[in-house]
């Protein structure tokens, strides 16, 4: 569960890797940086999206110990550099999304708050946008306050042409095909595709950089989604959709959406905003799924923004800070 280099996205210093047992005991890849600033400010516990991994943030996490962060950071079960759920490594598979919530909670009781400094602040991109505020509802909530790029609300049109998607998918879960590729997936990871075709960044050294690392170390990436995946999330996006839900969240929230998304729904994260009292949102014109990964004058925006809602995030204390 080492982490893996390549010329174009070296390990950023000092890192120190492991692996935490999760409820069920699958292992569960994590990684630790101290922060490279003089100033501690506490720690960012960095959530990646379906099929991603730590390697894929290098950047970032460079990023953010140089405004003053320790980071904290782990592969989701069945994905990256963590245990994976089915025979075929390549079968993106959950069984409920109640196991990314456990797998949450013993990351940050086990490894977290034992070994990194308070106060804690949550990033979290896509999926992990959505077990984050899964988590954020609940009585404890580690997190004072939380950062979420394109959360997973709710899938893109592009990526959802059945009607009744949840139904069919729990039909087809419940007849024994949970196990299967949703239809017309496949084994190859998506960082196999050639750039024109891609959906999540308009950057191509960046998208190539991805390349790299997953030539280097195929054992990093990641297919489609089974049927059973797919069942389990749109389950749990209607969970977090519920009024019960947001109600519940108290923790103040900034939700960064992108205007160019194909993957998750830009309009269903501006609706669910709009219904979080504790929440502020931005919507970045032009980006791609990934901001993250995207050219700097998109990423800078999403910088800019992250700036001025972590309180004493070194840019904003020398730029003078804006309200959000």
């Amino acid at each position: 569960m080492e982490l893996v280099a390549t010329a174009r996205n070296p390990i950023p210093s000092s890192a120190r890797c492991g692996e935490v047992l999760a409820h069920d005991g699958v292992r569960l890849r994590y990684a630790l940086w101290r922060t490279t600033a003089t100033r501690g400010l506490g720690t960012v516990c960095l959530f990646n999206g379906r099929a991603e991994f730590i390697e894929k943030y290098f950047e970032t996490i460079t990023d953010l110990r140089r405004r003053g962060f320790a980071v904290a950071t782990l592969d989701w079960r069945g994905q990256g550099g963590s245990d994976r759920l089915l025979p075929n490594r390549y079968k993106g598979h959950v069984e409920s999304f109640a196991d990314y919530d456990q797998d949450l909670r013993r990351f940050m009781t086990e490894i977290v708050l034992p070994e990194c400094p308070a106060p804690y602040y949550a990033l979290a991109h896509s999926m992990g946008g959505h077990i984050i505020l899964r988590s954020a509802q609940t009585k404890v909530c580690w997190f004072d306050r939380i950062v979420l790029s394109a959360p997973m609300i709710a899938f893109a049109k592009e990526q959802t042409s059945l009607p009744a998607l949840g139904i069919l998918s729990e039909m087809a879960a419940l007849a024994g095909l949970s196990d299967f590729f949703v239809p017309g997936g496949k084994a190859k990871p998506w960082e196999t595709e050639p750039f024109e075709e891609n959906l999540l960044t308009s950057d191509r050294a960046r998208y190539e950089r991805m390349k790299d690392v997953v030539e280097a170390a195929p054992w990093l990436g990641l297919g489609s989604p089974t049927i059973g995946w797919v069942a389990a999330a749109v389950k749990s996006m209607a969970e977090v959709n519920a009024l019960a839900l947001v109600n519940g969240i108290k923790v103040p929230t900034l939700i960064i959406a992108c205007g160019n998304d194909k993957v998750v729904s830009t309009e269903a994260i501006e609706l669910f905003a709009s219904r979080l009292k504790t929440c502020s949102r931005i919507v970045v014109a032009g980006s791609k799924h990934e901001i993250l990964q995207e050219r700097d004058d998109l990423r800078d925006q999403f910088w800019a923004a992250f700036d001025a809602y972590i309180p004493g995030s070194n840019r904003a204390v020398l730029q003078g800070g804006i309200g959000l």
